[in-house]
């Protein structure tokens, strides 16, 4: 049996964390979201959360190899040795270079890249939507904008090293929760990850 080791690669506003769950509970593997993690490490007071906690209190990035040990903590516990659907982790190639090498140690390469396919004014949309609804002034038009650049100069160039394996299905993200998640369902179950 192939155990799911799935990424879930999408811009901000592609509905990837909604989604990322629901495949996750349908498959019965754990979410990696590097934000949960993150969050998860400061409140547990770890040695790594305290210092993610130093870095984004300076109001910086918490850098790569900080971002990949978070990441191989998470994966090297139990509940991951089964499967898990990461999301927010590989951001950049120099992190696809950091995952490839925890994976291959482990002989436990990525199955599939679920790329959720949406257009740029989609996003927008969907963003500007969710920060009226949740009242997120650092959500405007410009700072969306500005994450939807860095998304495409930075993330979008992984799917094509994920694209050279074979390994990513593209699907079509505009459509009700529901549709967007059969389509997936669908794109893992004819490379055989079924629930």
């Amino acid at each position: 049996m192939t155990y799911p080791r799935l990424l879930i690669v999408g811009p901000q506003g592609s509905g990837k964390g909604t989604q990322g769950e629901r495949i996750a509970e349908a498959l019965r593997i754990p979410a990696v979201s590097t934000g949960d993690v993150f969050r998860a490490n400061v409140k547990d007071g770890t040695e790594l959360g305290l210092q993610v906690k130093a870095i984004i209190d300076a109001g910086d990035l918490v850098p790569d190899e900080l971002t990949g040990a978070i990441v191989r903590d998470r994966l090297a516990q139990d509940d991951a040795a089964g499967g898990f659907l990461l999301d927010g982790y590989p951001r950049n190639l120099a992190q696809v270079a950091d995952l490839d090498g925890f994976l291959d140690e482990r002989d436990q390469p990525l199955t599939a890249v679920i790329e959720l396919a949406v257009p740029r004014e989609e996003s927008i949309q969907r963003l500007s939507r969710r920060a009226a609804e949740q009242g997120r002034a650092d959500d405007n038009e410009e700072s969306i904008a500005k994450r939807l650049s860095i998304y495409e100069s930075e993330t979008a160039p992984i799917l094509d090293v994920y694209r050279e394996r074979g390994i990513v299905d593209a699907v079509d993200g505009v459509g009700s929760l529901d549709e967007v998640f059969e389509r997936i369902i669908t794109a893992l179950a004819a490379r055989g990850i079924t629930a």
